[in-house]
């Protein structure tokens, strides 16, 4: 029977891993709706330790703080979703509750008990955060590059998955190819992903750490960034960008310009902007890029 059930998780795992876009409320949805009430079952949060694919390194303490007031006064929801291991378990998602329920003083917490294979952990716990959690820059890059190796898959087709640009998955992952002093920046929120894709797209690695220096100590905006770089031909750059291009939309260059900023599909035509998003989560990321929100 538990065979049975695992093999019937893994083909509706597959099939959201390979419909277009997935979304991690899909599966988290799927796994809590075809598990009997009877098979959520309390662990003890001792006995938990991180997903070994959990990309993110850095937790809000913030945000943790408010969750676990929220524990502390309504209890945990929603279960995690763990796997058995050979000394307790591995969380697969829901490492924040975790945290946040110890913050709270809780010793347990609800548990669903799956028997994933390791590459479906690490699918699953890219997409959580990926799309319920805001990684810095350098945590969301590796995250991509991790489901392109995975899933085997081109950028295009993590792009269309994801319901992001072709772009900024490109720009995304070539942060990793910045000096490690300039992604340990833009990790600690030092400099901006804006001024980190003018950087990754000079040849010159000294030049590239000289810039984000001085981006750092004289508080140069990427505009400003940007025409330096530019202006001069002391700074090579991998590949030239060309604005002359003879277009087929008059407007794609700002298409794509509002693709790399947003980091999702943007269409202008019929003097309309159309800009896509995933789901409800993804709105409210949009939403907090334009610094607007929403009204309740």
């Amino acid at each position: 029977m538990e065979n049975n059930k695992r093999r019937a998780l893994g083909r509706g795992l597959e099939e959201l891993f390979y419909n277009e876009p997935i979304a991690y409320d899909k599966v988290e949805e799927k796994i809590l709706t075809e598990t009997p009430k009877e098979e959520i079952q309390n662990v003890k949060i001792a006995d938990l330790r991180s997903n070994p694919y959990q990309p993110r390194q850095v937790f809000n303490e913030e945000a943790l703080q408010e969750l676990a007031s929220s524990i502390k006064e309504h209890g945990v929801f929603q279960p995690i979703i763990i796997k058995k291991s050979i000394k307790g378990y591995e969380i697969i998602a829901g490492e924040r509750r975790v945290k946040a329920s110890k913050i709270a003083g809780l010793e347990e917490i609800p548990a669903i008990i799956r028997d994933f294979s390791d590459e479906e952990m690490m699918e699953i716990a890219l997409l959580e955060n990926l799309q319920r959690e805001n990684l810095n820059p350098m945590e969301e890059s590796r995250a991509y590059k991790k489901l392109i190796e995975t899933l085997n898959i081109t950028q295009e087709e993590l792009a269309k998955k994801l319901g992001k640009s072709r772009s900024y998955i490109t720009n995304m992952i070539g942060l990793q190819n910045l000096p490690n002093q300039i992604q340990d920046f833009i990790s600690e929120n030092k400099m901006s992903m804006g001024h980190a894709r003018v950087l990754s797209k000079l040849e010159n690695e000294d030049q590239q750490k000289e810039l984000a220096e001085k981006v750092i100590s004289d508080g140069m905006s990427v505009r400003e960034l940007e025409k330096m770089t530019q202006s001069t031909d002391r700074y090579q750059r991998t590949h030239k960008i060309n604005r002359t291009t003879p277009k087929t939309n008059e407007y794609q260059y700002l298409e794509d310009d509002l693709c790399e900023k947003l980091g999702t599909k943007v269409k202008i035509k019929s003097n309309k902007i159309e800009i896509s998003f995933v789901n409800g989560n993804d709105l409210n990321r949009l939403l907090e890029i334009m610094n607007l929100e929403t009204r309740r």
